[in-house]
C-alpha cells in the first residue's frame, strides 16, 4: 500500500514508519521538522512541508498515488494548549480538517489518527475502556476529540474507513538503538528520570505525594513506542469503508512515579536525585488503559509488557545518544 505518514519524522511517527517499511508498504513522510528530526527517517522518503500548504499536499497525494494516511502531525503539550489554545485549534484541528479535505478531493478514504487518552479527561473508572465518557479538560484534548468526531461524520457521509488510537504514555525506544525519544522541551517522565540519573538535570521533581495510591504518587500506563506503532499497522490493515475503529492503547497496568524512578535506578545502576513538590492542577491520581478491545478485535499484544523492558530500551537510546539526534 502507498501510505503518507504526516509527522512521520517525530517520535511515534518514525517508529511507525520503520515498521511500515518492514511490512513491505511504500511509505512517504510529510513533516515540517518543527519537532521531528530529519535523521529519524530515510532521507529518500522525507517530504518537507506544512499541512496548511494545500496545493503541495494535493500534489503529493496525486504524484505518489497515496492510498492511505497515518496522521501524527500535531502539537502535543497539554500545558501549552492551556496558554496558547489558538495554536492547538489551528494546528490540530484546522490543519487536520484541511488534510481531510485534500484526501476527499483525491478520493482517498483510509485514515489512521493519532489520538490520546487525554480525550477522557478525569475518568470515572479505571482501567479506562473505550466506553468511558470523553470529557476533555484542556484544549489539546478538545482538539483531538473534535477530529475523532469529524472522522466519524466522514465515515457516515463519505464511506471513509478510519481508526482513532488513544495513547496513554508512550515510552521507550527502538531496540536497535538508532531512533528514540528526542523532544525539546522534554516533558515525559521516563526520559526526565533518565536525565537525572545521567546528571543532565539536578533532580526529578515528584508532583504530589498524597494521592490515593499505594505510595502516594500518580500512576500511569506506559506503552512502548514500537507497540504503539504495531497497533497503527494492524488498524490500517483492517480498515473497512464506512466504519471506524476506536481503541485505547496501553499495557493495561499502571506504574507510579516512584516505581518509574526505582526502575530507572535498577536499569542504569545510578541513583536518581528526587525533590518532592505539591500536586499539579489537573493531574488525575491514576490513568490506566483497558486494552481488551484491541486485543480481542485485532489480536494486538504488547511485546514490552513491563516497565523494566521499556526503561531498558529508553536507557540504551539516551546512553548512546545523550544529545538525541544532534551530532
Amino acid at each position: 500500500m502507498k501510505i503518507l505518514v504526516t509527522g512521520g519524522a517525530g517520535y511515534i511517527g518514525s517508529h511507525t514508519v520503520r515498521l511500515l517499511l518492514e511490512r513491505g508498504h511504500e511509505v512517504w513522510v510529510y513533516d515540517n521538522l518543527s519537532t521531528g528530526h530529519r535523521a529519524a527517517v530515510p532521507a529518500e522518503i522525507l517530504l518537507t512541508g506544512e499541512l496548511s500548504e494545500l496545493h503541495r499536499l494535493d500534489h503529493v497525494l496525486m504524484e505518489k498515488r497515496i492510498a492511505a494516511v497515518v496522521h501524527f502531525a500535531a502539537s502535543t503539550y497539554v500545558g501549552e494548549s492551556m496558554t496558547d489554545p489558538a495554536r492547538y485549534y489551528r494546528n490540530n484541528l484546522v490543519n487536520t480538517l484541511n488534510l481531510m479535505e485534500c484526501l476527499r478531493r483525491q478520493g482517498i478514504g483510509r485514515f489512521v489518527f493519532s489520538s490520546t487518552a487525554t480525550t477522557f479527561g478525569t475518568p470515572e473508572r479505571v482501567p479506562i475502556t473505550e466506553d468511558e465518557p470523553q470529557r476533555p479538560i484542556n484544549p489539546y484534548g478538545n482538539t483531538k476529540l473534535a477530529v475523532e468526531r469529524a472522522l466519524a461524520d466522514y465515515a457516515r457521509a463519505y464511506g471513509w474507513g478510519y481508526a482513532a488510537l488513544r495513547y496513554f504514555n508512550a515510552a521507550g525506544a527502538s531496540p536497535s538503538g538508532d531512533i528514540g525519544e528526542d523532544h525539546d522541551p522534554e516533558t515525559h517522565l521516563i526520559p526526565l528520570v533518565i536525565w537525572a540519573a545521567m546528571g543532565r538535570r539536578p533532580h526529578i521533581e515528584i508532583f504530589g505525594t498524597d494521592y490515593p495510591t499505594p505510595d502516594g504518587t500518580c500512576i500511569r500506563d506506559y506503552i512502548h513506542v514500537d507497540d504503539l506503532a504495531s497497533a497503527h499497522i494492524l488498524a490500517l490493515e483492517r480498515l473497512e469503508p464506512g466504519k471506524g475503529l476506536c481503541y485505547n492503547l496501553g499495557i493495561g497496568r499502571g506504574y507510579s512515579v516512584r516505581e518509574v524512578i526505582k526502575a530507572v535506578e535498577a536499569v542504569t545502576g545510578k541513583p536518581v536525585p528526587v525533590k518532592e513538590g505539591p500536586r499539579r492542577p489537573g493531574d488525575p491520581a491514576s490513568l490506566v488503559a483497558s486494552c481488551d478491545k484491541i486485543q480481542r478485535e485485532l489480536g494486538w499484544k504488547p511485546k514490552h509488557a513491563d516497565l523494566k523492558s521499556i526503561v531498558e530500551t529508553a536507557w540504551n537510546w539516551h546512553r548512546e545518544h545523550p544529545k538525541g539526534f544532534k551530532k
